[in-house]
This record gives structure tokens, C-alpha cells and sequence, in this order.
């Protein structure tokens, strides 16, 4: 072959190299550079048919993960209910150090000390008997869910401002535990208390999530069992913890809102229930005061003690009607 035309050849084949060099080899961040300018405005950049299915899979098992975490949790709900409805529970409910054993004794000795009265007063063995039982039994249980409603609603009252303190140590930089340490020194009643358990028993080495669990054992409402889960969700799955408590607060508010509101409007049925039940007991013993001679065959004839039960029993019928009736469950 003709010299020349070698000459020619390798010219034209390290010139289409150079352009293939020149053409071909930009670098990746020259690429995504283009790809942005070629963006519209508004658009969102193609990222290919891969990096939409790691998208996609990203998100399913975050939403897997947080469906698991759910369904834990309202197992380990369902099995503790029964255990939070027992005496024991119930005392601890009540911040009570007394054992349920001595509870009982208590019981037996107020029922005892009811029965004696009534024999004094000329009631009958068996009448005096079913008046043991009734106070002895129901009570020192009345006074002890009295106890635990009041202990629950000074919790509830302050529970939203104590997220809004963790809501605000946590956007500042603080960690959770130091915000839990805040509440468990600066916070009223119960709270500061259940919040120090908690601090104290996640000091010694117990997660956080049991430490809650005993929480709602001690203080079975929803709103802490709102906290626990969002917190074990949290902590499971990642995510703005700040803005999770935050939510959490508004809807806690909320909830407060509608609770006050709902007693305002049922006051006046309250109020007439409480007038209702009053008012018989409340003449019977206004017409003994003024005139026992017309109220003597009452207290002391079988007949009028017969009479005096069946009307103890209807009056304690009506109350209970309008108690459930008056009685809202929010």
C-alpha cells in the first residue's frame, strides 16, 4: 500500500478517536449538571426505572417496619388489661404502698364495724349481714377508684405541657433523656413522680420502652399509651421525634378541649341527678326531725323495714340508670 495513504488512514483513526475522547468523556457531575439545566421548572429529574423501584422499596419497608411496631405493641396491650384491672393494680394505680391483703382486712373490719351498728339500731341478723357486705365490699372500692380518678385527672391535665417541654429540649438539641429529666424535676404532681420512675429505672440500665410499658401500668390512659407508641415507633423505624411530639401535644390539647366541653354541656344533667337522688332521703329524714311520731312504724315494724329495703333498692337502681346515663366516655 502506498505510504501516503498509511499516512492518511492513521490521521483519519486518531482524529475520530480524539472526538470519541472529547464527545464520550464527560464526567458523571457534568452529566447531572446538564440533566438539571434540561430540568424543567417544577419537573423533577428522571432518575430511570431503578432508582424509582429503590424508592419504592424504600418506602414499603418503612411502612412495614411501622406496621410491625404497631401490632407489638397492641399485643403486649391486650395481654397486660387484665392484669391492670386486678387489686394489686389498682393500688398501684392509686400510689398506694398498701398490700392487697391488708386491703381486705380493712374491708372486712369496716364491714364488721356496719353490721355491729346495724344490730344496735334492731335490724334483723340477716339484714345487718347484707349491710356488712354492701359497705365492706363496695366501699373501700368506691373510695379507691375515687382515688385513681382524681390521681389520673391531675396527670392528664399537665401530660400536653410536659410533651411541649420534650418537644422544645429536642429541637434546641437536647437528648430525650435529658428533656425526661427536665419534666421529672419542674413538673407538678403525678407527673414529676411517674416521669422520675422513669428516669431512675432507664439510669440503671432498662429500656426505654419497658420503662414506658411500666408507666401505663401505673397510669392506664391513653395519652400515655399515645407517647409510648410514638416513641417505640420512633425508635424503631427513625423519623423527627420533635415534630412526632409535637402532633402529639396538639392532638393531647385537643383532646383536653373536648373533654372540658363536654362536661360543661352535661353539667346541668348532673346537676339534676344529683337533686333527684337527693331529695328522698333527704325528706325522709327532714320529716323524721320534725315528726318522728309519723315516722315510727317505719324504723320499727317489719313491715316498714321491708318497705325501707325495697325503697333503698329502687333509689340505688335509679342512680345507677342515671349515673350511665350522664356518664360520657371520651
Amino acid at each position: 500500500m502506498d505510504p501516503q495513504m498509511l499516512i492518511m488512514l492513521a490521521g483519519g483513526g486518531m482524529f475520530v478517536l480524539l472526538a470519541i475522547l472529547i464527545m464520550g468523556g464527560q464526567s458523571d457531575a457534568s452529566k447531572k449538571r446538564q440533566a438539571m439545566v434540561s430540568t424543567k421548572k417544577g419537573e423533577k429529574p428522571k432518575g430511570g426505572m431503578f432508582s424509582f423501584m429503590k424508592g419504592g422499596d424504600e418506602n414499603s419497608l418503612r411502612r412495614k417496619q411501622v406496621e410491625a411496631s404497631l401490632g407489638d405493641i397492641e399485643a403486649k396491650s391486650k395481654d397486660g388489661e387484665k392484669a391492670r384491672k386486678t387489686l394489686k393494680s389498682k393500688l398501684i394505680q392509686a400510689n398506694l404502698t398498701t398490700t392487697p391483703q391488708t386491703f381486705m382486712i380493712v374491708s372486712v373490719a369496716i364491714g364488721a364495724v356496719c353490721g355491729a351498728i346495724a344490730l344496735f339500731l334492731g335490724l334483723v341478723i340477716w339484714q345487718a349481714a347484707g349491710v356488712a357486705v354492701i359497705v365492706g365490699f363496695g366501699l373501700p372500692r368506691w373510695i379507691l377508684s375515687m382515688m385513681i380518678k382524681r390521681r389520673q385527672t391531675k396527670f392528664t391535665a399537665s401530660f400536653a405541657d410536659a410533651m411541649e417541654i420534650i418537644v422544645r429540649g429536642v429541637r434546641t438539641g437536647l437528648p430525650l433523656g435529658d428533656c425526661l429529666k427536665i419534666i421529672a424535676h419542674e413538673s407538678p404532681e403525678p407527673i414529676r413522680e411517674e416521669f422520675a420512675r422513669v428516669v431512675e429505672a432507664e439510669a440503671v440500665g432498662v429500656p426505654i420502652e419497658t420503662c414506658l410499658e411500666r408507666m401505663y401500668d401505673r397510669m392506664p390512659l391513653s395519652e400515655v399509651k399515645f407517647f409510648a407508641t410514638v416513641l417505640n415507633i420512633q425508635r424503631s423505624t427513625g423519623g423527627n421525634l420533635g415534630e412526632a411530639l409535637a402532633n402529639l401535644a396538639n392532638v393531647l390539647r385537643g383532646r383536653k378541649l373536648l373533654r372540658e366541653k363536654i362536661k360543661a354541656l352535661a353539667a346541668e344533667a348532673k346537676a339534676s341527678a344529683i337533686i333527684i337522688g337527693v331529695l328522698p332521703p333527704g325528706v325522709m329524714v327532714l320529716v323524721t326531725v320534725v315528726s318522728p311520731d309519723y315516722m315510727v312504724e317505719l324504723y320499727t315494724t317489719s313491715t316498714g323495714h321491708r318497705n325501707l329495703m325495697i325503697g333503698a333498692g329502687m333509689m340505688m337502681a335509679g342512680i345507677f340508670v342515671m349515673r350511665k346515663m350522664i356518664n360520657f366516655k371520651f
